[in-house]
């Protein structure tokens, strides 16, 4: 389904059952909601699944120019605005867990809880130009010379070996991102400086990474939950940075601990 919310046209789905709590999934950078087909099947028969393209992503409009975390949590409020949706447990990887930390301060009291994976609160600011010359990989040649280095960072090398076509759905998303939407999000994600206001969200968080993510490595999970008073941490041993599907078993295992520890979750 789309709406037009926030300026733009955004895809989403919606699943599972009728009248049960909400739970929001968000995707990374160069990904779509079929990355959150695992956790769709998991968890649809106690919640009401909402999955939803960010902008630039997947079937959703990919305005050209720089885009903010701001304006992509803004983008969500929007959307769940348009769907009457007040509350929500909320579950974002990577980009998504950036808006989510984004979205948590600037709007207190939507989300029920807030699940960050693979995500940081900050980069250094040598990092900045990692991002800037990704952007102009892809605004020279395209998304194609992406596609590789970032699978490697994305599995280990033992799944992309093991597990070829998990890897190649992953690929084609990579690969069909548009430009505009890849370098867009590239311009907000390193812009992140969260990390001392953390413990500003007032709601339960559970921070899961990777062992073996490379992108944003368990030190980032670790200062973020040393940040954000409260928080659970789980570490998936054996998993990059796109844990939810490398190891969709533990992080379904994770996720059903945390949320099921919640009041009335």
């Amino acid at each position: 389904m789309k709406a037009t919310v926030n300026g733009i046209e955004t895809y989403y789905e919606i699943h599972g059952k009728e009248g049960a709590p909400w739970l929001t999934f968000s995707h990374s950078l160069a990904c779509s909601v079929r990355m959150w087909d695992d956790q769709i099947a998991a968890f649809k028969d106690r919640y009401r699944v909402l999955a939803y393209d960010t902008r630039g992503h997947g079937e959703s409009m990919a305005p050209s120019g720089a885009y903010t975390l701001e304006q992509l949590a803004d983008d969500l409020h929007a959307l769940l605005k348009h769907l009457a949706i007040d509350s929500t447990h909320y579950v974002g990887l990577s980009m998504g867990g950036m808006i989510g930390q984004t979205f948590a301060l600037k709007y207190p009291g939507v989300f029920r809880s807030l699940v960050l994976a693979d995500t940081t609160s900050r980069y250094p600011a040598d990092g900045a130009g990692v991002w800037k010359e990704r952007i102009h990989t892809v605004e020279t040649r395209g998304m194609q010379p992406l596609v590789q280095p970032t699978l490697e960072r994305w599995f280990t090398e033992p799944f992309r070996k093991a597990h070829p076509e998990v890897v190649q759905r992953i690929a084609v998303l990579i690969a069909n991102t548009p430009v505009a939407g890849y370098a867009g999000c590239s311009h907000a994600i390193p812009k992140i400086n969260l990390t001392a206001r953390l413990k500003e969200i007032d709601c339960p968080i559970l921070v899961v990474c990777g062992d073996k993510d490379p992108g944003t490595p368990p030190a980032m999970a670790r200062e973020i939950h040393d940040n954000a008073p409260g928080s659970k941490l789980v570490l998936i041993p054996d998993a990059a940075h796109l844990s939810n599907m490398e190891k969709p078993a533990e992080f379904n295992r994770a996720l059903e601990a945390f949320l099921s520890s919640l009041p009335s979750a």
